[in-house]
């Protein structure tokens, strides 16, 4: 089974080697046809600490580091404004 990919923002450096990010999509709501947001926050592993506030980050799948680690950093696509 293929491994999942996900890319979001930093929104917090929780710990040394942990980074919170926030993936935000768009849906169309069922009743009334508007395009709505939906966030989810994910707790991904970043080994060398590379990822800082404000960055975009591209995560994969792992095996579980921790009870709520299961994604570990991938690339940062961009890194955020400072």
């Amino acid at each position: 089974m293929p491994k999942r990919q996900i890319t979001g923002t930093v929104i917090k450096i929780a710990g040394e080697k942990t980074a919170t990010i926030v993936v935000e999509r768009k849906v169309i709501h069922p009743r009334y046809h508007k395009t709505v947001k939906r966030f989810k926050k994910y707790l991904i592993h970043d080994e060398k600490a590379t990822a800082k506030v404000g960055d975009t980050i591209s995560a994969i799948e792992c095996r579980p580091m921790s009870k709520r680690k299961t994604f570990r950093l991938l690339e940062i696509v961009k890194q955020g404004e400072e």
